[in-house]
């Protein structure tokens, strides 16, 4: 097999230690070294000076959890091209298994070009990741929060949810705040409700009786408490954001276009693609990193469906629940694929390919600089009349109908 890359390390990244092998040209022939090294600052500075007095070009690891951070950041602005290959990507045969032979496999498979390296974004875009994610894991804990205090009104039986539509608001956050402070009586609890829960107060009177003890106070208080430091918490991390996007405004802009966008997602989207389209060369290649895009299994010439890859979670997390808050918009295109493809396939595939849509049409939004254009609900009708008008003859029979279908003038 011919070489592409003359002088190349695999790194065998560990916690604790990294295992490099240096693929170097002899001749004809190909002289190997290997040595092992220490993941603390000092021994990656170590393993830095080793590469560079052999002249390595090109270093090789694989995406070791978050192991491979520190590894890769202390050598990209040592070694000419630093490489994060998918594990998956290189895995190699049945056989015997050490830290020195992945080493050299890294090394040879990265020299005969049988590898690509992954995306792995400037420290820029890498800090905003680190601010969006963060965000997004506090997010998550503020939703379990409410749920467990929703458990505890339940315990207590207090039946809020069962009239209300949310276990956290204005008015039920006033209920909860006197019920920890000792007060019991149903209907002074449900006069605190506000603007359009007021005319439920006979409901909320009823929900409202239970056995609300001391310990469910002391449960109530500390749930309320975090909460507030968790807003605390996304707000500062909000503005953090903000302030570093702000570079990006245009393209956020252009984003929140799209129907069932808001403003964090396209935060995100920036914050794991980088904005930088230029690095996908196609919109199918975006749509596939995020996970978005279907595999492809053929064998003996006949192909079969294999589900949606696997790719950036992050991104598909957001563009999924971009992609149902766009299912509920009125007279969209991605509302009328959406329903279109959830009667044949379920909701669930039914959302993927909406975010697929949302993702080809983002990618070529950030790539021309044109804004969002909606093809409108009946895009399929106005599409293929004949079609529609054959699928409703097609109803009408099945019920019984004689149909005669004639154009109009």
């Amino acid at each position: 097999m011919e070489r592409i890359r003359d002088r190349v390390a695999g790194l065998d990244v560990h916690r604790d230690t990294v295992v490099a092998c240096l693929r170097l040209p002899d001749g004809k022939k190909v002289e190997t070294r290997k040595r092992s090294f220490s993941t603390m600052t000092a021994g990656i500075a170590e393993l830095g000076s080793w590469l560079a007095a052999n002249t390595v070009s090109t270093a090789v690891m694989e995406a070791t959890g978050v192991y491979w951070k520190p590894v890769y950041y202390g050598l990209e602005d040592i070694v000419e091209e630093v490489w994060l290959v998918n594990a998956h990507h290189v895995k190699r045969v049945p056989g015997r298994k050490t830290d020195l032979s992945d080493a050299e496999w890294l090394a040879d498979v990265a020299a005969h070009g049988m590898v690509r390296a992954n995306f792995v974004p400037p420290p820029p875009i890498r800090e905003l990741r680190e601010l969006t994610r963060y965000r997004k894991t506090q997010i998550d804990t503020r939703a379990q929060e409410i749920q467990r205090l929703d458990k505890l009104l339940q315990d207590a039986g207090i039946k809020l949810t069962s009239v209300a539509s949310r276990t956290w608001s204005q008015s039920t956050a006033a209920m909860i705040e006197a019920l920890i402070a000792g007060e019991r009586d149903p209907e002074i609890l449900a006069d605190l409700a506000k603007s359009r829960m007021r005319p439920k107060k006979e409901q909320l009177a009823q929900a409202l009786v239970g056995r609300f003890g001391a310990h469910h106070a002391v449960v109530a208080r500390q749930i309320i408490d975090h909460l507030a430091r968790i807003n605390d918490s996304v707000n500062g991390l909000n503005g953090e954001i903000s302030d570093r996007l702000k570079p990006f405004s245009g393209a956020i802009d252009l984003l929140c276009g799209i129907p069932g966008w808001g403003r964090i997602t396209a935060e995100v989207f920036i914050a794991e693609t980088g904005g930088d389209m230029a690095v996908f060369p196609t919109a199918g290649q975006l749509a596939a990193w995020a996970g978005m895009a279907p595999g492809s299994h053929e064998s003996a010439g006949k192909r079969r469906g294999t589900g949606a890859v696997h790719g950036n979670r992050w991104l598909g997390r957001a563009l999924i629940e971009a992609a149902r808050a766009g299912a509920r918009t009125k007279g969209t295109y991605l509302a009328a694929q959406y329903r279109r493809l959830a009667a044949r396939r379920g909701p669930n595939r039914a959302a993927v390919a909406v975010a697929h849509s949302m993702v080809v049409s983002a990618w070529h939004m950030l790539t021309t600089g044109e804004t969002y254009r909606e093809l409108g609900g009946d895009y399929y009708t106005r599409r293929d009349p004949e079609q529609q008008a054959r699928r409703l003859t097609q109803q009408l029979e099945s019920l019984g109908y004689t149909v005669t279908a004639t154009p109009a003038a």
